[in-house]
């Protein structure tokens, strides 16, 4: 017994040996996350300890040893001094809100949804005054959507850009060298990004485009469709929610400084710790359909899908999209300045996302049941106006307009609605106006039971649940 105690004695003490070497161990430590990761680490580590890692991050609840809050910098997505006075440690409207991303991002467990308790409230996104006031009607409030499946996201909506972006290419070549303007249907997994018309001087007409941006990049992520990756979201929200300021945005070679807040803390979160953090939300699992254990329900469910697709709703909401690879490399080939790109690095890390449940089609392509097309639609008319209550544009994007929401999940998201304002699917579904009018006018003509046997279908879409959550 005695030998034995002693055999534990010294792997404990071997262990604490070890944590001295690669973490600073202090007495009363009050700082959230203890270690950061260079990308040059990030290479000795395999995929479970950078997810680790990466969760570690998502859940730490940031204190200001981390360099929580951001006393001399707005919630901009360009590094913006604030305007000199006293400012509020925490405030709703702009930001710092929350402590960690698992407190809004936490149902059924990290990386999930959150109800209208923790809605987050955006400005235009540009430099102005706006980021600075406590006034409602200069911000928008926004639900928070879950993340799982996220990795499959970014991953369709960079095969979707690359197609895109060939069809442009092709069409220069093909105008220079017949001498005269061509039109290109922009079509990619058969979803119609309406027409480009090129010239044979190099000058590209971009008018007839549909539910994307004129460089055609599909951005997938927030409400409106405005951010390419998960890295940029991550750095976006690290800023604004937390006063977590990365420096590849915030850092010397913007700013001239590693400390552009003012906080008294530079490196607050590195590249390394950035990656391991979008893996972290890239591998969060998909979204399943689980059916009633009820023999009527589980009928319901299966007859509301037939209806689902009778009434039009799969036409925005496409049930299932073809993805041709399950690579994900990091960081993406479509980044902005500011964050970390391909081109920026001679390293990229790259992990394989699971194929557990997925389905292939007949081409060897692995079907994703996203239920989106990864456009921008308007959703809001006269008759029906309610998805158009937001106060400001984001990126110029009209008021009316907004992403289409992907279904995977929705059972498991309620409240419903970019502001999380709507209790019930059937609510959600009434509310639809512009492109949304026929389906909505359908799915009205159909009987009570119809119309319950689509919401019992719906409500079948549902997230699992994390091991090991918080």
């Amino acid at each position: 017994m005695r030998n034995e105690s002693f055999a534990i004695a010294v792997a404990f003490c071997a262990t604490l040996s070890i944590q001295s070497h690669s973490e600073e161990l202090i007495i009363g430590d009050e700082r959230a996350v203890t270690r950061h990761l260079s990308l040059t680490e990030l290479q000795t580590l395999d995929k479970d300890q950078i997810n680790q890692h990466g969760r570690m991050l998502f859940d730490a609840k940031f204190t200001i040893l981390d360099g929580a809050g951001r006393p001399a910098a707005t919630s901009a997505e360009v590094p913006v001094k604030r305007r000199p006075g006293n400012t509020p440690a925490f405030f709703r409207t702009a930001g710092p809100d929350s402590n960690a991303c698992n407190g809004c991002h936490n149902q059924p467990s990290s990386g999930g949804a959150g109800e209208f308790v923790v809605n987050v409230f955006s400005a235009e996104g540009v430099v102005n005054h706006e980021f600075d006031t406590l006034e409602p009607q200069f911000s928008n409030e926004r639900g928070t959507p879950h993340l799982h499946g996220s990795g499959f996201v970014e991953l369709l909506a960079r095969e979707i850009t690359a197609d895109l972006h060939n069809i442009r290419h092709k069409a220069l070549a093909d105008s220079q060298e017949k001498k005269k303007s061509i039109k290109v249907p922009l079509v990619s997994k058969d979803i119609k990004f309406g027409t480009l018309t090129v010239h044979s001087d190099g000058f590209i007409d971009t008018s007839k485009i549909s539910g994307i941006d004129p460089d055609l990049i599909v951005r997938p992520f927030s409400q409106k469709g405005v951010f390419t990756s998960l890295r940029q979201f991550s750095i976006n929200a690290m800023n604004a929610h937390h006063g977590i300021q990365s420096n590849e945005r915030w850092g010397v070679q913007w700013t001239h400084t590693n400390d552009f807040d003012e906080d008294g803390f530079d490196s607050e979160i590195t590249s390394g710790d950035l990656s391991a953090l979008v893996m972290f939300q890239a591998t969060l699992p998909l979204p399943v359909q689980i059916f009633p254990k009820q023999k009527l329900l589980r009928s319901a469910v299966k007859e509301g899908e037939l209806l689902f697709s009778q009434v039009g709703c799969n036409t925005c909401h496409i049930k299932q999209l073809p993805l041709t690879s399950l690579s994900f490399s990091e960081p993406g080939p479509y980044n902005a300045a500011g964050n970390l790109r391909a081109s920026d690095e001679s390293y990229q890390f790259e992990f394989a996302l699971s194929k557990s449940g997925l389905k292939k089609d007949s081409n060897g392509h692995w079907l994703i049941p996203v239920f989106s097309d990864f456009k921008r639609h308007v959703i809001a008319d006269a008759e029906k106006p309610h998805f158009g209550n937001e106060r400001l544009s984001q990126r110029f994007i009209p008021n009316q307009v907004f992403l289409t929401a992907r279904l995977w999940g929705v059972g498991s998201t309620a409240p419903y609605g970019h502001r999380g304002d709507i209790s019930t699917l059937k609510e959600t579904i009434l509310h639809h106006g512009g492109e949304a009018r026929t389906s909505r006018l359908a799915f009205e003509s159909l009987t009570d039971l119809e119309q319950r046997k689509v919401v019992e279908f719906l409500k079948s879409l549902q997230l699992t649940k994390l091991e090991n959550s918080l």
